[in-house]
């Protein structure tokens, strides 16, 4: 007797998880994002809540919760009911470097946050002054190799993806660059353009405006592939770092022990609206690219990138407190 209700009490759960997850949702779900809007976290974000909006018919509210790298957000996602009607737009910085950027982190990104489907991805760019003597990678790795801790690069701040990109590729050239760390990319560009720095590693977003406008030289790309935005630029590996891949990606996640299938019909559902063509020519437009997938694809992809970025973090040195 005591197996028969086992066996009933979990063929009820199950039912009634299953119950659940078709009916989801018949609440609106609020979609967080770490970051203030118009930055590409908020762009990602608003045109997947929208198309979910018009082709699902679901109601998506996006709620903007910045602060603290995108650690105030993510740990309001971490701490919701895991329910599905919580869900957040994680990124490289506070899911897979913030963990050991910085000295307290609220929630633990492996362990606390279910992760649902990768959104987009957004290379980084390698870019001088138009006016550089800099015309390749090559030539900017001669020149650091000549004069060890001279040639400097900008980046929005310590501990970012530009900055440790930065570090990265580095040690796959076998150079010492002296790093110019800001508060932000928007003075980081100007005085890049002005010649007080003399190379940026940036987000394609924030400097194709001004590579397209002439003003700045973009020498490679940070990622596996060229970026269609910028389809005459190499990456880094094709110019001569084999295996070089660095980028920033985003994903929606939910709470941990959010049920299964609920995760697996809000993946379905944003994996169909990443295929639309005005989906990707939006996300290029940004410099970016759909990527979609399986919940599993995108854990392992975190997994990955957690410890490929303890590494470079604890190499570099970069610590908040």
């Amino acid at each position: 007797m005591r197996v028969f209700r086992l066996v009933s009490a979990t063929l009820g759960a199950i039912l009634a998880t299953i119950a659940f997850a078709q009916n989801f949702p018949d609440n609106p779900i609020r979609l967080i994002v770490p970051f203030p809007p118009g930055g590409g976290t908020d762009i990602f974000s608003r045109t997947v809540a929208n198309k979910l909006t018009q082709d699902s018919k679901w109601v998506v509210v996006v709620e903007n919760k910045p602060g603290a790298g995108g650690n105030i957000g993510i740990d309001a996602v971490a701490k919701a009911a895991p329910d599905g009607y919580t869900i957040g737009m994680g990124q490289t910085s506070d899911l897979a470097i913030n963990a050991t950027l910085y000295s307290k982190l609220p929630y633990d990104p492996l362990k606390d946050l279910a992760p649902i489907v990768l959104v987009a991805d957004a290379p980084l760019v390698l870019v001088v002054p138009a006016t550089s003597p800099f015309k390749s990678v090559a030539d900017l790795v001669a020149a650091a190799k000549k004069r060890p801790g001279e040639i400097t690069f900008a980046s929005p701040g310590n501990g970012t993806v530009s900055h440790l990109t930065g570090e990265l590729f580095q040690t796959a050239a076998g150079i010492k660059l002296q790093h110019i760390p800001y508060k932000g990319s928007g003075q980081a560009i100007t005085d890049l353009i002005g010649g007080q720095v003399q190379s940026f590693i940036a987000s394609v977003p924030t400097a194709l405006s001004q590579i397209k406008g002439g003003s700045l030289r973009a020498l490679a790309v940070t990622s596996a592939r060229r970026v269609g935005s910028l389809p005459d630029v190499p990456t880094i590996a094709e110019a001569g770092f084999k295996g070089f891949d660095a980028n920033t990606w985003f994903g929606l996640v939910a709470p941990a022990h959010t049920p299964p299938a609920v995760i697996s019909r809000i993946n379905a559902q944003v994996n169909k609206i990443l295929a639309m063509p005005d989906v990707r020519e939006k996300f290029e437009s940004q410099g970016g690219g759909p990527m979609g997938g399986t919940p599993q694809d995108f854990a392992a992809l975190l997994e990955r990138d957690y410890a490929k970025w303890r590494k470079v973090v604890k190499d570099s040195g970069a610590k908040i407190d």
